[in-house]
């Protein structure tokens, strides 16, 4: 029976108390877990424009850049809130160890699978002028600079401003070989999608509660990410897989930048409600999404996004899309296989960490304890790919917050 390290999963949800720029006057809080997000949005952008465009004759190595990101991440968190000056130094003078320390806190983690470290360990090992090195930190940049921007129109006249945009300006430029980043610059299309998702920073989930901490609506997505890209790995995903399950998760909110968020309740509890959504939800993608990316990417993103909450798979030429457990031989990468119900699951379970890790600080509401039950019930009645789903809440509601 496949479970997934509820421990590990709260270790990513901490970034959702960390703040950025925490030494600037800040219009909006900036918090990690988004940034994280955004960096995994353009890492996106950035290797889709490498692998129709780019100039380095390769196959991209897209498991490389999913699970390197998270593996950036997790380091990101156990080392808090270092300045990047800092960080930098330590890690060209006492680079080994600092990953013996960030190796040493990832022991800590109850059930931690040795696989998982072996990997996060060789991931820092691998050449760092690798292009999906290059592209993950290409993202970095580019996620702090867009945050930076915010900042800067803030803090025009702060001391020391002036040096830290062009530090900024100086690590992006010595990604300029990278066509994504070219064409992000221009501030155009790709930009504007890039604009799109970071929107998603801003908009806040359960509206009608308080929460702590208050999660976005793109910090919940890369949470589902992380869940099904964790859940992924461990059932053996062939690559192609391992893709459309890690960006179906952080796209599934993607048409939330246009329609805002409705609590599911209603979307539920108005009958046909839904499918009218749905409908609408898709004719603001065409309209308004799809024109900022290249149009040979418009197909792989309708797969991600459209018939969500059900699994995806082609056979002889046809997309099979059916709420059945995809066939054990169809786990190959020319099946281009999507496991929507395994992303749903992730989803409703990102949810209910959200509001038990709330409960847990002290702070809920009527509306919280209602979707608390009614989300475990509905955990309880789901099952796929043999995950025990109910098992998985069991699991959250024992963590130590």
């Amino acid at each position: 029976m496949t479970s997934l390290n509820i421990e590990l999963v709260h270790q990513f949800f901490q970034a959702a108390h960390m703040r950025r720029w925490n030494d600037h006057l800040r219009p909006v809080e900036l918090i990690e877990l988004d940034k994280q997000a955004h960096k995994a949005v353009i890492a996106w952008v950035l290797g889709k424009f490498e692998e129709s465009e780019g100039r380095h004759n390769k196959p991209l190595d897209w498991k490389t850049i999913i699970e390197g990101g998270m593996f950036e991440f997790l380091q990101r968190v156990i080392l808090t809130d270092l300045k990047p000056p800092v960080f930098h130094r330590i890690e060209k003078q006492r680079g080994k160890e600092l990953q013996d320390f960030v190796l040493n806190e990832l022991h800590k983690i109850k059930g931690i699978d040795e696989d998982f470290l072996r990997c996060f360990e060789e991931h820092f090992n691998k050449d760092p002028n690798s292009l999906e090195r290059r592209i993950l930190n290409a993202a970095h940049y580019l996620a702090t600079d867009w945050e930076f921007k915010i900042i800067y129109a803030a803090n025009p006249y702060m001391y020391g401003i002036e040096e830290t945009k062009r530090e900024i300006e100086l690590q992006i430029e010595d990604h300029y070989d990278l066509i994504g980043v070219q064409r992000i610059l221009l501030e155009k299309k790709s930009f504007g999608f890039i604009d799109f998702c970071g929107q998603l920073r801003f908009q806040h989930r359960w509206a009608r509660s308080p929460r702590v901490p208050d999660t976005s609506v793109l910090g919940h997505s890369l949470m589902v990410a992380q869940m099904t890209l964790l859940l992924s790995r461990s059932l053996g995903d062939c690559e192609r897989r391992v893709y459309n399950n890690y960006y179906t998760a952080l796209f599934h909110d993607l048409p939330e930048v246009l329609t805002k968020d409705i609590i599911s309740p209603i979307k539920r509890n108005i009958g046909g409600l839904q499918e009218i959504l749905d409908g609408y939800e898709r004719e603001l993608v065409e309209e308004r999404l799809l024109p900022l990316l290249p149009s040979t990417w418009h197909d792989d993103l309708r797969y991600l996004l459209y018939e969500q909450g059900k699994n995806k798979y082609v056979c002889k030429g046809k997309t099979i899309v059916t709420e059945e457990d995809i066939p054990f031989e169809f786990n190959d990468n020319d099946a281009n296989p999507r496991d929507g119900r395994m992303v749903k699951m992730c989803d409703i379970l990102s949810a209910y960490h959200e509001a038990w890790a709330s409960k847990c600080h002290g702070i809920t509401s009527k509306t919280l304890r209602e979707a608390l039950g009614e989300m475990k019930n509905q955990m309880n009645d789901m099952s796929t790919r043999g995950i025990d789903a109910g098992k998985l809440i069991d699991l959250i509601e024992n963590i130590d917050v």
